[in-house]
Protein backbone atom coordinates (compact mmCIF):
# COMPACT_ATOMS: atom_id res chain seq x y z
CA UNK A 1 0.00 0.00 0.00
CA UNK A 2 2.76 2.46 0.96
CA UNK A 3 4.71 1.78 -2.24
CA UNK A 4 1.60 2.49 -4.29
CA UNK A 5 0.68 5.65 -2.37
CA UNK A 6 4.03 7.39 -2.77
CA UNK A 7 3.98 6.97 -6.55
CA UNK A 8 0.58 8.57 -7.05
CA UNK A 9 0.33 12.16 -8.23
CA UNK A 10 -0.89 14.87 -5.88
CA UNK A 11 -4.10 15.19 -7.92
CA UNK A 12 -4.74 11.43 -7.62
CA UNK A 13 -4.03 11.52 -3.88
CA UNK A 14 -6.40 14.47 -3.46
CA UNK A 15 -9.16 12.54 -5.24
CA UNK A 16 -8.57 9.44 -3.12
CA UNK A 17 -8.56 11.49 0.09
CA UNK A 18 -11.79 13.27 -0.83
CA UNK A 19 -13.45 9.92 -1.63
CA UNK A 20 -12.36 8.42 1.68
CA UNK A 21 -10.32 5.70 -0.04
CA UNK A 22 -7.30 6.56 2.06
CA UNK A 23 -6.54 8.79 5.04
CA UNK A 24 -4.12 11.67 5.19
CA UNK A 25 -2.34 9.91 8.05
CA UNK A 26 -1.73 6.90 5.80
CA UNK A 27 -0.46 9.08 2.96
CA UNK A 28 1.75 11.18 5.21
CA UNK A 29 3.18 8.17 7.05
CA UNK A 30 3.93 6.46 3.75
CA UNK A 31 6.04 9.43 2.68
CA UNK A 32 7.76 9.68 6.07
CA UNK A 33 8.63 5.98 5.79
CA UNK A 34 10.04 6.59 2.33
CA UNK A 35 12.13 9.50 3.63
CA UNK A 36 13.55 7.31 6.38
CA UNK A 37 14.33 4.58 3.86
CA UNK A 38 16.13 6.55 1.13
CA UNK A 39 17.43 9.72 2.78
CA UNK A 40 20.84 8.25 3.64
CA UNK A 41 21.41 7.90 -0.11
CA UNK A 42 19.60 10.98 -1.47
CA UNK A 43 20.01 13.60 1.29
CA UNK A 44 17.15 15.74 -0.01
CA UNK A 45 16.11 16.99 3.44
CA UNK A 46 17.84 19.14 6.02
CA UNK A 47 15.02 18.82 8.55
CA UNK A 48 12.10 16.37 8.76
CA UNK A 49 8.99 17.46 10.68
CA UNK A 50 7.37 14.07 11.14
CA UNK A 51 5.27 14.73 14.24
CA UNK A 52 4.02 18.08 12.98
CA UNK A 53 3.11 16.61 9.59
CA UNK A 54 1.20 13.74 11.19
CA UNK A 55 -0.63 16.16 13.51
CA UNK A 56 -1.83 18.12 10.47
CA UNK A 57 -2.83 14.87 8.77
CA UNK A 58 -4.88 13.76 11.79
CA UNK A 59 -6.60 17.14 11.86
CA UNK A 60 -7.46 16.85 8.15
CA UNK A 61 -8.90 13.37 8.63
CA UNK A 62 -11.02 14.55 11.56
CA UNK A 63 -12.35 17.57 9.68
CA UNK A 64 -13.13 15.49 6.61
CA UNK A 65 -14.94 12.89 8.72
CA UNK A 66 -17.01 15.71 10.24
CA UNK A 67 -18.11 16.78 6.76
CA UNK A 68 -16.10 20.02 6.61
CA UNK A 69 -15.37 21.42 3.15
CA UNK A 70 -11.61 21.41 2.64
CA UNK A 71 -9.16 22.64 0.02
CA UNK A 72 -8.65 20.20 -2.86
CA UNK A 73 -5.06 19.50 -1.71
CA UNK A 74 -5.87 19.20 2.01
CA UNK A 75 -4.02 16.24 3.46
CA UNK A 76 -1.51 15.93 0.58
CA UNK A 77 2.04 16.19 2.01
CA UNK A 78 4.56 18.75 0.80
CA UNK A 79 8.24 19.61 1.28
CA UNK A 80 9.56 23.19 1.46
CA UNK A 81 12.93 24.53 0.33
CA UNK A 82 14.99 25.72 3.28
CA UNK A 83 15.17 29.29 1.98
CA UNK A 84 11.49 29.77 2.95
CA UNK A 85 11.01 30.73 6.60
CA UNK A 86 8.86 28.44 8.73
CA UNK A 87 7.71 29.34 12.23
CA UNK A 88 9.18 27.02 14.87
CA UNK A 89 11.13 24.98 12.30
CA UNK A 90 14.85 25.53 11.59
CA UNK A 91 15.57 27.58 8.46
CA UNK A 92 19.19 27.78 7.35
CA UNK A 93 19.20 28.68 3.62
CA UNK A 94 21.85 25.95 3.38
CA UNK A 95 24.34 28.14 5.27
CA UNK A 96 26.33 27.78 8.50
CA UNK A 97 25.66 31.44 9.24
CA UNK A 98 22.01 30.52 9.97
CA UNK A 99 22.67 27.14 11.58
CA UNK A 100 20.11 26.55 14.32
CA UNK A 101 18.02 29.63 13.51
CA UNK A 102 14.30 29.07 14.18
CA UNK A 103 12.11 31.80 12.61
CA UNK A 104 9.33 33.40 14.68
CA UNK A 105 6.95 33.64 11.71
CA UNK A 106 5.85 31.87 8.51
CA UNK A 107 6.38 33.04 4.95
CA UNK A 108 3.12 33.96 3.24
CA UNK A 109 3.21 30.90 1.02
CA UNK A 110 3.72 28.67 4.08
CA UNK A 111 0.74 30.30 5.77
CA UNK A 112 -1.30 29.47 2.68
CA UNK A 113 -0.10 25.86 2.74
CA UNK A 114 -1.04 25.57 6.40
CA UNK A 115 -4.40 27.24 5.88
CA UNK A 116 -5.15 24.65 3.19
CA UNK A 117 -3.92 21.97 5.63
CA UNK A 118 -1.12 20.39 3.66
CA UNK A 119 1.16 18.39 6.01
CA UNK A 120 4.66 19.91 5.75
CA UNK A 121 7.13 17.01 5.71
CA UNK A 122 10.22 19.16 6.26
CA UNK A 123 12.80 21.49 4.75
CA UNK A 124 14.87 20.55 1.70
CA UNK A 125 18.55 20.96 0.96
CA UNK A 126 19.85 23.73 -1.30
CA UNK A 127 22.94 25.58 -2.44
CA UNK A 128 23.88 28.13 0.20
CA UNK A 129 21.60 31.18 -0.11
CA UNK A 130 20.44 29.69 -3.45
CA UNK A 131 23.82 30.33 -5.09
CA UNK A 132 24.59 27.39 -7.34
CA UNK A 133 23.41 24.98 -10.02
CA UNK A 134 24.18 21.65 -8.37
CA UNK A 135 23.34 21.71 -4.62
CA UNK A 136 27.05 21.08 -4.00
CA UNK A 137 27.38 24.45 -2.28
CA UNK A 138 25.18 23.50 0.67
CA UNK A 139 27.00 23.80 3.99
CA UNK A 140 25.29 20.54 5.05
CA UNK A 141 26.43 18.18 2.30
CA UNK A 142 25.48 17.31 -1.26
CA UNK A 143 22.10 16.09 -2.46
CA UNK A 144 22.22 13.18 -4.93
CA UNK A 145 20.19 12.67 -8.09
CA UNK A 146 17.83 9.67 -7.69
CA UNK A 147 18.55 8.68 -11.33
CA UNK A 148 22.25 8.26 -10.55
CA UNK A 149 23.49 8.90 -7.02
CA UNK A 150 26.89 9.98 -8.35
CA UNK A 151 25.32 12.91 -10.22
CA UNK A 152 23.97 16.32 -9.23
CA UNK A 153 20.21 16.93 -8.80
CA UNK A 154 20.50 20.47 -10.14
CA UNK A 155 20.48 23.62 -8.09
CA UNK A 156 19.96 25.63 -6.14
CA UNK A 157 16.79 23.69 -5.31
CA UNK A 158 18.18 20.21 -5.85
CA UNK A 159 16.73 19.04 -2.54
CA UNK A 160 13.14 19.81 -3.54
CA UNK A 161 13.50 18.24 -6.99
CA UNK A 162 15.27 15.15 -5.62
CA UNK A 163 12.60 14.70 -2.92
CA UNK A 164 9.88 14.67 -5.60
CA UNK A 165 11.87 12.42 -7.97
CA UNK A 166 12.71 9.97 -5.17
CA UNK A 167 9.01 9.75 -4.17
CA UNK A 168 9.75 11.27 -0.76
CA UNK A 169 7.12 13.98 -1.39
CA UNK A 170 4.41 14.40 -4.04
CA UNK A 171 4.79 18.19 -3.93
CA UNK A 172 7.58 20.60 -3.03
CA UNK A 173 8.26 24.32 -2.98
CA UNK A 174 11.31 25.69 -4.74
CA UNK A 175 12.63 29.15 -5.55
CA UNK A 176 13.93 30.28 -8.91
CA UNK A 177 16.38 33.18 -9.29
CA UNK A 178 18.02 32.09 -12.53
CA UNK A 179 16.59 28.62 -13.08
CA UNK A 180 16.70 27.00 -9.65
CA UNK A 181 13.29 25.36 -10.03
CA UNK A 182 13.43 24.55 -13.74
CA UNK A 183 17.00 23.27 -14.08
CA UNK A 184 16.67 20.76 -11.17
CA UNK A 185 13.36 19.63 -12.70
CA UNK A 186 15.10 19.03 -16.03
CA UNK A 187 17.87 16.85 -14.62
CA UNK A 188 15.62 14.84 -12.27
CA UNK A 189 12.74 14.10 -14.65
CA UNK A 190 10.23 16.23 -12.74
CA UNK A 191 8.10 19.31 -13.42
CA UNK A 192 9.13 22.74 -12.19
CA UNK A 193 7.33 26.05 -12.66
CA UNK A 194 8.71 29.56 -12.20
CA UNK A 195 5.67 31.89 -11.93
CA UNK A 196 5.41 35.45 -13.22
CA UNK A 197 7.48 37.73 -10.98
CA UNK A 198 5.21 39.13 -8.30
CA UNK A 199 2.44 36.56 -8.70
CA UNK A 200 3.61 34.48 -5.71
CA UNK A 201 4.52 36.38 -2.56
CA UNK A 202 8.20 36.74 -1.68
CA UNK A 203 7.38 37.69 1.93
CA UNK A 204 9.33 35.27 4.10
CA UNK A 205 11.79 34.18 1.42
CA UNK A 206 15.40 34.76 2.47
CA UNK A 207 16.40 37.08 -0.34
CA UNK A 208 19.19 36.37 -2.78
CA UNK A 209 18.42 38.86 -5.57
CA UNK A 210 15.17 40.68 -4.87
CA UNK A 211 14.37 41.59 -8.48
CA UNK A 212 14.85 38.00 -9.64
CA UNK A 213 13.71 35.63 -6.86
CA UNK A 214 10.41 33.80 -7.28
CA UNK A 215 8.94 30.82 -5.41
CA UNK A 216 7.08 28.12 -7.30
CA UNK A 217 6.03 24.46 -7.50
CA UNK A 218 8.12 21.30 -7.89
CA UNK A 219 5.95 18.31 -8.83
CA UNK A 220 5.75 15.16 -10.94
CA UNK A 221 2.94 16.32 -13.26
CA UNK A 222 1.92 19.57 -14.92
CA UNK A 223 -1.57 19.40 -13.35
CA UNK A 224 -0.02 19.06 -9.88
CA UNK A 225 2.10 22.15 -10.56
CA UNK A 226 -1.00 24.12 -11.55
CA UNK A 227 -2.85 23.00 -8.40
CA UNK A 228 0.03 24.05 -6.14
CA UNK A 229 0.65 27.30 -8.05
CA UNK A 230 -2.99 28.36 -7.59
CA UNK A 231 -2.76 27.62 -3.86
CA UNK A 232 0.38 29.65 -3.12
CA UNK A 233 -0.19 32.44 -5.67
CA UNK A 234 -2.16 35.68 -5.56
CA UNK A 235 -1.76 39.16 -4.14
CA UNK A 236 -0.07 39.68 -0.77
CA UNK A 237 -0.10 43.14 0.86
CA UNK A 238 3.01 42.15 2.84
CA UNK A 239 5.04 42.03 -0.41
CA UNK A 240 5.47 45.41 -2.10
CA UNK A 241 6.28 43.70 -5.42
CA UNK A 242 3.15 41.53 -5.34
CA UNK A 243 0.81 41.88 -8.33
CA UNK A 244 -2.60 43.13 -7.21
CA UNK A 245 -4.50 40.98 -9.71
CA UNK A 246 -6.02 37.50 -9.49
CA UNK A 247 -4.22 34.60 -11.10
CA UNK A 248 -5.58 33.24 -14.37
CA UNK A 249 -7.32 29.84 -14.28
CA UNK A 250 -4.21 27.68 -14.08
CA UNK A 251 -5.89 24.39 -13.18
CA UNK A 252 -8.53 24.90 -15.88
CA UNK A 253 -5.77 25.52 -18.43
CA UNK A 254 -3.95 22.33 -17.39
CA UNK A 255 -7.14 20.31 -17.67
CA UNK A 256 -7.77 21.85 -21.10
CA UNK A 257 -4.29 20.77 -22.12
CA UNK A 258 -5.02 17.19 -21.07
CA UNK A 259 -7.42 17.01 -24.02
CA UNK A 260 -4.39 17.12 -26.31
CA UNK A 261 -5.69 19.81 -28.64
CA UNK A 262 -3.34 22.74 -29.31
CA UNK A 263 -5.04 23.95 -32.48
CA UNK A 264 -4.43 27.66 -32.99
CA UNK A 265 -1.51 27.82 -30.54
CA UNK A 266 1.66 29.38 -31.97
CA UNK A 267 4.87 27.98 -30.49
CA UNK A 268 8.05 30.01 -30.97
CA UNK A 269 11.39 28.19 -30.97
CA UNK A 270 14.08 30.53 -29.64
CA UNK A 271 16.97 30.36 -32.09
CA UNK A 272 19.54 31.53 -29.53
CA UNK A 273 18.66 28.81 -26.96
CA UNK A 274 19.97 25.79 -28.84
CA UNK A 275 22.97 24.72 -30.89
CA UNK A 276 26.58 24.99 -29.76
CA UNK A 277 27.12 23.85 -26.19
CA UNK A 278 23.95 21.76 -26.09
CA UNK A 279 24.31 18.00 -25.70
CA UNK A 280 23.21 16.13 -28.87
CA UNK A 281 20.76 13.98 -26.89
CA UNK A 282 19.20 17.09 -25.38
CA UNK A 283 18.64 18.61 -28.82
CA UNK A 284 17.29 15.33 -30.17
CA UNK A 285 14.62 15.12 -27.45
CA UNK A 286 13.80 18.79 -27.99
CA UNK A 287 13.22 18.26 -31.72
CA UNK A 288 11.06 15.21 -31.01
CA UNK A 289 8.94 17.27 -28.62
CA UNK A 290 8.47 19.92 -31.29
CA UNK A 291 7.15 17.23 -33.63
CA UNK A 292 4.72 16.13 -30.92
CA UNK A 293 3.47 19.71 -30.57
CA UNK A 294 2.94 19.91 -34.32
CA UNK A 295 0.97 16.67 -34.12
CA UNK A 296 -1.27 18.25 -31.47
CA UNK A 297 -2.17 21.05 -33.87
CA UNK A 298 0.29 23.74 -32.75
CA UNK A 299 1.98 25.98 -35.29
CA UNK A 300 5.73 25.97 -34.69
CA UNK A 301 7.76 29.01 -35.83
CA UNK A 302 11.31 30.19 -35.20
CA UNK A 303 11.88 33.46 -33.35
CA UNK A 304 15.07 35.38 -32.64
CA UNK A 305 15.97 37.03 -29.35
CA UNK A 306 19.38 38.49 -30.24
CA UNK A 307 20.23 39.93 -26.84
CA UNK A 308 19.84 36.58 -25.05
CA UNK A 309 23.52 36.07 -25.85
CA UNK A 310 24.32 38.69 -23.22
CA UNK A 311 21.90 37.39 -20.56
CA UNK A 312 24.39 35.26 -18.65
CA UNK A 313 26.87 38.10 -18.27
CA UNK A 314 24.18 40.60 -17.27
CA UNK A 315 22.71 38.16 -14.74
CA UNK A 316 26.07 37.54 -13.09
CA UNK A 317 26.43 41.27 -12.47
CA UNK A 318 22.87 41.97 -11.32
CA UNK A 319 22.56 38.95 -9.04
CA UNK A 320 25.88 39.42 -7.15
CA UNK A 321 25.15 43.13 -6.74
CA UNK A 322 21.75 42.46 -5.17
CA UNK A 323 23.15 39.55 -3.14
CA UNK A 324 25.92 41.75 -1.76
CA UNK A 325 23.27 44.16 -0.50
CA UNK A 326 20.82 41.53 0.79
CA UNK A 327 23.44 39.50 2.65
CA UNK A 328 24.87 42.52 4.47
CA UNK A 329 22.36 41.86 7.28
CA UNK A 330 24.18 38.66 8.26
CA UNK A 331 26.67 40.38 10.52
CA UNK A 332 26.76 38.35 13.75
CA UNK A 333 24.87 41.07 15.61
CA UNK A 334 21.16 40.30 15.34
CA UNK A 335 20.56 36.61 14.66
CA UNK A 336 22.30 33.50 13.44
CA UNK A 337 25.99 32.71 13.90
CA UNK A 338 28.23 35.02 15.94
CA UNK A 339 32.00 34.52 15.90
CA UNK A 340 34.28 36.68 18.01
CA UNK A 341 37.92 37.23 16.97
CA UNK A 342 40.36 34.90 18.67
CA UNK A 343 42.76 37.68 19.62
CA UNK A 344 42.73 41.45 19.81
CA UNK A 345 39.84 43.80 20.60
CA UNK A 346 36.22 42.69 20.11
CA UNK A 347 34.88 45.43 17.87
CA UNK A 348 31.80 45.40 15.65
CA UNK A 349 33.92 45.33 12.51
CA UNK A 350 36.08 42.43 13.71
CA UNK A 351 33.05 40.40 14.86
CA UNK A 352 31.41 40.93 11.46
CA UNK A 353 34.58 39.88 9.64
CA UNK A 354 35.04 36.77 11.79
CA UNK A 355 31.37 35.78 11.54
CA UNK A 356 31.09 36.23 7.78
CA UNK A 357 34.49 34.60 7.19
CA UNK A 358 33.44 31.44 9.00
CA UNK A 359 29.71 31.47 8.23
CA UNK A 360 29.76 31.96 4.45
CA UNK A 361 31.01 29.38 1.96
CA UNK A 362 33.32 30.00 -0.97
CA UNK A 363 30.61 30.54 -3.60
CA UNK A 364 28.77 33.08 -1.43
CA UNK A 365 31.99 34.95 -0.73
CA UNK A 366 32.83 34.95 -4.45
CA UNK A 367 29.51 36.52 -5.38
CA UNK A 368 29.54 39.06 -2.53
CA UNK A 369 32.99 40.26 -3.63
CA UNK A 370 31.91 40.45 -7.27
CA UNK A 371 28.69 42.29 -6.37
CA UNK A 372 30.40 44.75 -4.07
CA UNK A 373 32.90 45.53 -6.80
CA UNK A 374 30.14 46.02 -9.38
CA UNK A 375 28.38 48.50 -7.08
CA UNK A 376 31.49 50.41 -6.04
CA UNK A 377 32.12 54.04 -6.92
CA UNK A 378 33.57 54.39 -10.38
CA UNK A 379 32.31 50.99 -11.55
CA UNK A 380 28.55 51.18 -10.95
CA UNK A 381 27.66 52.58 -14.38
CA UNK A 382 30.19 50.45 -16.23
CA UNK A 383 28.98 47.18 -14.73
CA UNK A 384 25.68 47.17 -12.82
CA UNK A 385 24.19 50.03 -14.84
CA UNK A 386 25.17 48.43 -18.14
CA UNK A 387 23.78 45.08 -17.04
CA UNK A 388 20.41 46.69 -16.31
CA UNK A 389 20.39 48.18 -19.81
CA UNK A 390 20.97 44.70 -21.25
CA UNK A 391 18.09 43.49 -19.09
CA UNK A 392 15.83 46.03 -20.78
CA UNK A 393 16.94 44.79 -24.20
CA UNK A 394 16.13 41.21 -23.19
CA UNK A 395 12.67 42.29 -22.06
CA UNK A 396 12.17 43.92 -25.47
CA UNK A 397 13.30 40.71 -27.18
CA UNK A 398 10.60 38.82 -25.29
CA UNK A 399 7.97 41.42 -26.18
CA UNK A 400 8.84 41.17 -29.87
CA UNK A 401 8.88 37.35 -29.78
CA UNK A 402 5.47 37.19 -28.11
CA UNK A 403 4.03 39.22 -30.97
CA UNK A 404 4.79 36.21 -33.18
CA UNK A 405 4.07 33.36 -30.77
CA UNK A 406 1.79 32.54 -27.83
CA UNK A 407 4.54 30.66 -26.00
CA UNK A 408 8.28 30.25 -26.52
CA UNK A 409 10.16 26.97 -26.10
CA UNK A 410 13.71 25.74 -25.64
CA UNK A 411 15.67 23.00 -23.91
CA UNK A 412 15.64 23.73 -20.16
CA UNK A 413 19.34 22.99 -19.69
CA UNK A 414 22.10 22.40 -22.23
CA UNK A 415 23.18 19.07 -20.69
CA UNK A 416 21.88 16.27 -18.53
CA UNK A 417 23.03 15.91 -14.91
CA UNK A 418 26.81 15.99 -14.59
CA UNK A 419 28.81 14.09 -11.99
CA UNK A 420 29.26 15.44 -8.47
CA UNK A 421 32.50 17.39 -8.29
CA UNK A 422 32.88 17.60 -12.08
CA UNK A 423 32.41 21.39 -12.28
CA UNK A 424 32.93 22.40 -8.67
CA UNK A 425 36.32 23.98 -9.35
CA UNK A 426 35.18 25.73 -12.54
CA UNK A 427 32.56 28.38 -11.62
CA UNK A 428 32.17 29.58 -15.22
CA UNK A 429 31.33 26.07 -16.45
CA UNK A 430 28.83 25.76 -13.61
CA UNK A 431 27.19 29.09 -14.47
CA UNK A 432 26.64 27.98 -18.09
CA UNK A 433 24.06 25.43 -16.91
CA UNK A 434 21.60 28.30 -16.51
CA UNK A 435 22.07 29.80 -19.98
CA UNK A 436 18.54 28.86 -21.14
CA UNK A 437 16.71 29.72 -17.92
CA UNK A 438 18.25 33.07 -16.94
CA UNK A 439 16.46 35.25 -19.57
CA UNK A 440 13.10 34.34 -18.02
CA UNK A 441 14.14 35.74 -14.63
CA UNK A 442 15.65 38.89 -16.11
CA UNK A 443 12.35 39.63 -17.84
CA UNK A 444 10.07 38.53 -14.99
CA UNK A 445 8.04 36.23 -17.27
CA UNK A 446 6.89 32.71 -16.31
CA UNK A 447 8.58 29.48 -17.38
CA UNK A 448 7.93 25.78 -16.90
CA UNK A 449 10.10 22.71 -17.38
CA UNK A 450 8.71 19.24 -18.00
CA UNK A 451 10.40 15.97 -18.99
CA UNK A 452 11.10 15.50 -22.70
CA UNK A 453 12.54 11.99 -22.43
CA UNK A 454 15.97 10.49 -21.82
CA UNK A 455 19.21 11.50 -23.51
CA UNK A 456 21.68 9.01 -24.97
CA UNK A 457 23.23 8.64 -21.49
CA UNK A 458 19.91 7.45 -20.04
CA UNK A 459 19.36 10.63 -18.02
CA UNK A 460 16.35 13.01 -18.14
CA UNK A 461 16.08 15.98 -20.49
CA UNK A 462 13.91 19.03 -19.78
CA UNK A 463 11.68 20.95 -22.20
CA UNK A 464 11.07 24.61 -21.29
CA UNK A 465 7.87 26.52 -22.05
CA UNK A 466 7.86 30.33 -21.59
CA UNK A 467 4.81 32.61 -21.58
CA UNK A 468 4.23 36.38 -21.37
CA UNK A 469 3.96 37.98 -17.92
CA UNK A 470 0.69 37.16 -16.15
CA UNK A 471 -0.15 34.54 -18.80
CA UNK A 472 0.99 31.57 -16.70
CA UNK A 473 -2.09 29.62 -17.80
CA UNK A 474 -0.48 29.18 -21.24
CA UNK A 475 2.38 27.23 -19.63
CA UNK A 476 -0.01 24.74 -18.13
CA UNK A 477 -2.13 24.24 -21.23
CA UNK A 478 0.84 23.60 -23.52
CA UNK A 479 2.77 21.70 -20.84
CA UNK A 480 -0.09 19.36 -19.99
CA UNK A 481 -0.80 18.63 -23.66
CA UNK A 482 2.85 17.79 -24.38
CA UNK A 483 3.18 15.74 -21.19
CA UNK A 484 0.10 13.65 -22.01
CA UNK A 485 1.26 12.95 -25.56
CA UNK A 486 4.81 12.04 -24.50
CA UNK A 487 3.66 9.76 -21.69
CA UNK A 488 1.37 8.00 -24.17
CA UNK A 489 4.46 7.31 -26.31
CA UNK A 490 6.52 6.17 -23.33
CA UNK A 491 3.76 4.01 -21.86
CA UNK A 492 3.78 5.94 -18.59
CA UNK A 493 5.57 8.69 -16.65
CA UNK A 494 9.27 9.21 -17.23
CA UNK A 495 10.01 8.41 -13.57
CA UNK A 496 8.75 4.88 -14.14
CA UNK A 497 12.01 4.40 -16.09
CA UNK A 498 14.21 5.60 -13.20
CA UNK A 499 16.36 3.04 -11.37
CA UNK A 500 14.83 1.80 -8.11
CA UNK A 501 16.51 3.24 -5.05
CA UNK A 502 17.56 0.62 -2.54
CA UNK A 503 15.78 1.26 0.71
CA UNK A 504 17.71 1.46 3.97
CA UNK A 505 16.12 -1.43 5.82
Amino acid sequence: MSAELIRRSAADLATALAAGEVSSVEVTQAHLDRIAAVEPAVHAFLHVSGESALATARDVDARRAAGETLHALAGVPIAVKDVVVTEGVPTTAGSRILEGWVPPYDATLVRRLKAARLPVLGKTNMDEFAMGSSTEHSAYGDTHNPWDLDRIPGGSGGGSAAAVAAFEAPLAIGTDTGGSIRQPAAVTGTVGSKPTYGSVSRYGLIALASSLDQAGPCTRTVLDAALLHELIGGHDPLDSTSIAEPLPDLVGAARQGLSGDLSGVRVGVVRELQGEGYQPGVLARFEESLEVLRGLGAEVVEVSCPHFGYALEAYYLILPAEASSNLAKFDGMRFGLRVEPEDGPVTAERVMAATRGRGFGDEVKRRIILGTYALSAGYYDAYYGSAQKVRTLIQRDFAAAFERADVLVSPTAPTTAFRLGEKLDDPLAMYLNDVATIPVNLAGVPGLSLPAGLSDDGLPVGFQVIAPAKADDRLYRVGAALETALESRWGGPILAQAPRLEENR
